[in-house]
């Protein structure tokens, strides 16, 4: 049967002219066979029938021709589902639906030419639709179209071949089935195909597949960078962008970047930067340089071949903001390595920077204060950018707008004031420190945490501590302090830390309501959190009302079960204990046992009696409940120091307490001997003194511990027991008590 009529197709499947033409053809297959009765008596007709001519509508007709034997009827399904497919997405999956693509991907290696050509055509458009993508990749064509990538194939083979890779090598198991089945070797060939269509669908799955390590580590052995870099002189601009893309991804690895570097690449790159007809290829062409001089051996390559100056001139010419940015942040990413630092020191970058942060566009400005930060490492960058008044601009970029800028400005700030005086000073003559408390308001965690870091940075020298307290710097951290992410936690502790040295700011802490959130820290598991919080506490911890206060919240007990767990205890939680127990020696002795010989102790001193403080006891109600009373005693020592009167009692809640242990010591009393009588290290026999005696010796024993007396004169509460054998009055007592 010949079709000799153009076959036309419509959107709409009508099964009455399928079944008609099913029944046709096999109308025609019985009068070619002959009846069954006759069989043995007819012999076969050697004629065959005159061309047929007939018009197709239907999508389902022409899917059924794709399985006809004739080559002719082949190639003209196929050219009509490829026009078909041409329509739109809605149509590819109709076909799909009708079973075209079985019959299509068997039609790509048929012998005949024509055929194939026309099947490739016609799998090519299809294979573009995500939804065939999905049914192609459970088929196993890709052998078969790279079989067909052979030189001797048809050029519009080529075409419509790599348009299927291309969509393909999008999923991941077709790229691992493209690189298995030797696939990059014919990719990279046809990069030099006279075809530009043949060139950019290969260019598009090389793109794809170096993704991938194994593919960029092939690209660069089977020699495909050469290839590429020709393309970058290729009249299609479309070519030239997938090109800079692909070098972009292989010149990820070191021994790609060295190849690059030997064939010249960096100069062609700069040659493309460098004409301003090609301003759309810049910023493609930038992310390549980056990568080249990311390696330390091929920036001292380039270096010593002039790139770093052209690089720079480049990014001080005039150009559209996006390029210039995409410069300067070139820069930024050269500026992580020590040794690329002191390269661009050595090109004076600073002074290309510092002249980048007076550019009227925010994106430019950006980039050049995250170059800033990055070479903010580098000492020797630090002051100069001091000394070319670059401090003073990236201040006066913290008042702009662009949360985007802003949060760069602080962090560049951030980074110069760091162990850095003279810069952290010229801040403050730049009034910086002013802004810098504002931005701890803001909504930006970033910002937050930077501004905090440099506050830090900058409080270290009197004068401009002073000043920042001036601010309200004190009520702007109490809210940082309240946040969940963690760097703000971190720099805002260490700020607090820094600003409590003075006190000043520990008594307007205490007024702003900072100890419950500082306290509450204690509770993180962020080991750099707590750390700080431990420091704030300890600086806090110099004024006895904020250190009442900080117990009355629950530091003493929290720190205290810290310390008696092996993991969590550590150097700074316990400088913070000691801190707080400094400030409340009723609970030190209480805790402890024992005063060390510069604890002097004043009137109001209370003995609540001795904690045990083993770990089976660190959760015991009553362990909890008695270091509170001790801390409630000290809480009305307080008291009576605050308002210079000695009639403050205690209170009704205490006195239940103080009867229990006045009761507990007279039953110690009648077992140790000494009773009433106060017996010094040289066994010297004292009258029982009363309040405010005073006495200057070296150390008294006590039934509880040990209580040292300096040489300063401290006054000693009364009614404590004194004894010269301690030793057996203390292992009797850890029994009765734990």
């Amino acid at each position: 049967m010949h079709v000799t009529a153009a076959i036309a197709l419509s959107g709409t499947v009508f099964s009455d002219e399928y079944t008609l033409l099913r029944k046709r053809l096999l109308s025609s297959r019985r009068h070619r066979m002959g009846k069954k009765g006759k069989k043995g008596s007819e012999t076969p007709c050697a004629e065959t029938f005159e061309p047929l001519p007939f018009e197709g509508k239907t999508p389902a007709t022409i899917v059924l021709l794709l399985r006809s034997l004739e080559e002719d009827i082949l190639a003209k399904a196929c050219e009509a589902i490829h026009m078909f497919a041409e329509k739109g997405d809605e149509n590819k999956v109709s076909l799909l639906g009708l079973g075209a693509l079985e019959p299509l991907c068997q039609l790509i290696a048929h012998m005949n030419q024509l055929v194939r050509r026309k099947a490739f055509m016609a799998l090519g458009i299809m294979a573009n639709n995500d939804v065939v993508r999905i049914a192609l990749k459970k088929m196993d064509v890709i052998p078969s179209i790279i079989d067909k990538l052979s030189p001797e194939e048809n050029i519009v083979v080529h075409e419509f071949a790599t348009l299927c890779l291309a969509s393909l090598s999008v999923e991941f198991v077709c790229k691992a089935q493209i690189f298995d089945n030797k696939g990059l070797p014919p990719l990279i060939r046809l990069l030099s195909s006279p075809d530009p269509d043949v060139m950019m669908n290969s260019l598009e799955t090389i793109f794809n597949l170096v993704q991938d390590h194994q593919s960029r580590l092939a690209m660069h052995e089977l020699g495909g960078i050469p290839p590429l870099l020709d393309l970058l002189k290729s009249e299609f601009p479309v070519i030239q962008q997938m090109a800079l893309k692909t070098l972009q991804n292989v010149t990820v690895d070191k021994e790609s970047c060295n190849t690059l570097r030997e064939e010249q690449g960096f100069e062609k790159l700069m040659d493309i930067l460098s004409n301003t007809e090609l301003k759309d290829l810049h910023a493609e062409a930038l992310r390549v340089v980056v990568n080249c001089l990311n390696d330390s051996e091929s920036l001292q390559v380039i270096h010593k071949g002039g790139g770093l100056m052209r690089l720079m001139e480049f990014v001080l010419t005039p150009n559209m903001p996006e390029i210039q940015s995409n410069a300067v942040e070139c820069i930024a990413r050269v500026a992580q390595s020590s040794e690329n630092r002191k390269l661009l020191h050595e090109e004076n970058v600073e002074t290309v920077l510092v002249e980048l942060l007076s550019v009227g566009d925010v994106s430019v400005n950006t980039a050049a204060c995250k170059a800033v930060f990055a070479m903010s490492f580098h000492l020797a960058s630090k002051d100069s950018f001091r000394d070319l008044g670059g401090i003073s601009e990236v201040v006066r970029l913290l008042s702009n707008d662009s949360l985007v800028l802003r949060e760069a400005a602080t962090r560049a700030l951030s980074n110069l004031t760091h162990s850095n005086q003279l810069n952290a000073f010229a801040v403050y003559e730049a009034e910086g420190h002013e802004i810098l408390v504002q931005q701890l308001y803001g909504n930006c965690p970033s910002t937050v945490a930077n501004s905090a870091a440099t506050l830090g940075n900058m409080a270290g020298q009197e004068v401009i501590r002073c000043s920042i307290l001036s601010h309200g710097v004190i009520q702007a951290l109490v809210e940082p302090l309240k946040s969940t992410d963690t760097q703000v936690l971190v720099n805002a502790t260490l700020c607090l830390a820094v600003m409590a040295c003075d006190k000043e700011a520990r008594a307007q802490l205490l007024l702003a309501g900072g100890l419950p959130p500082l306290v509450n820290l204690l509770r993180t598991d962020e080991k750099e959190v707590f750390h700080n919080a431990c420091l704030a506490i300890n600086a806090c911890s110099s004024d006895v009302p904020a250190a009442v206060e900080m117990c009355k919240f629950g530091a003493l007990e929290m720190l205290q079960q810290i310390n008696q767990s092996a993991t969590q205890r550590s150097s700074f939680s316990r400088l913070a204990m000691i801190s707080l127990l400094n400030s409340n020696l009723s609970v030190k002795y209480s805790l402890t046992g024992h005063l060390a010989s510069t604890d002097i102790i004043s009137d109001g001193f209370y003995d609540v009696g001795k904690v045990c403080v083993s770990p089976c006891r660190s959760e015991d109600s009553d362990f909890k409940g008695t270091l509170r009373a001790a801390c409630q005693r000290a809480t009305a020592h307080h008291c009576c120091q605050h308002c210079k009167s000695r009639d403050c009692q205690r209170s009704e809640a205490e006195q239940p307490i103080r009867n229990r242990h006045q009761q507990q010591g007279r039953q110690q009393n009648n077992k140790v001997r000494g009773v009433g009588m106060y017996t010094s290290s040289s066994n010297t026999h004292l009258p029982y003194p009363g309040n405010g005696w005073t006495r200057r010796t070296t150390v008294w024993r006590t039934v509880r511990g040990v209580l040292a007396v300096n040489d300063s004169g401290n006054k000693m509460h009364p009614r404590f027991l004194w004894r010269d054998a301690r030793n057996q009055c203390e292992k009797r007592r850890n029994k009765e008590v734990c």
